[in-house]
């Protein structure tokens, strides 16, 4: 009878471990979800670069749509390297309270809603003479009335763009005229796409 019993709970655990093993090989596991880390694009990095972004948030497709060829992109930062630290200067609007304006946060902050990441270099400047340029703006609120005639406020495009009005006012930027917004606006793709600007690296996860 003891036998008996022994048996049973034996072939009883056997099979707990068949049926554990069938579902476990049936399930379909999550794979991890991919990202774009600050050791991906680094070592290409260099003061004053240009970093383009394709995020994932409600604005990020309007402006992406903005540019009629490359819409790789929907907003940009300037690459600022001070004792190896890198950071990105960029004008932010998250709509949320004390979101809205320029910052300069760590390279993996900005990287975190990134689905693809685009370098560029300025053609014929040194790097810091940008990164330096951008300094200036930081704290300037957000414009969400897409005004580049109004220099009290800045969106994420028009940092650059103000930017490169100090130091290479030679340099005419593309702009596109929005029939929403009535007034012309920059594209991501007026630095993408330009002679002025030189792509030094490129990676997407979609």
């Amino acid at each position: 009878m003891r036998c008996n019993k022994q048996r049973a709970l034996i072939v009883g655990i056997f099979v707990f471990f068949l049926l554990a093993l069938f579902f476990f090989m049936k399930t379909p596991q999550l794979a991890p979800e991919k990202k774009i880390n600050a050791e991906d694009i680094s070592t290409y990095l260099k003061d004053g670069d240009i970093i383009c972004r394709l995020g994932d948030r409600l604005w990020s497709l309007y402006f992406k749509d903005i540019s009629p060829h490359d819409k790789r992109f929907s907003h940009l930062g300037i690459i600022r390297i001070i004792d190896n630290k890198i950071t990105v200067i960029n004008a932010e609007g998250r709509a949320i309270q004390g979101k809205d304006f320029v910052n300069e946060v760590d390279l993996d902050e900005f990287l975190e809603i990134a689905k693809a990441i685009g370098i560029y270099r300025l053609n014929d400047y040194e790097g810091k003479t940008v990164s330096s340029a951008a300094l200036e703006y930081i704290g300037y609120p957000f414009d969400w009335n897409f005004d580049l005639e109004d220099k009290s406020k800045i969106y994420c495009t028009e940092l650059l763009y103000v930017v490169l009005e100090k130091i290479a006012p030679e340099i005419e930027l593309k702009k596109i005229f929005q029939k929403e917004l009535k007034k012309d606006v920059i594209p991501l793709e007026a630095y993408s796409n330009s002679e002025y600007f030189n792509e030094v690296f490129y990676i997407s996860i979609e």
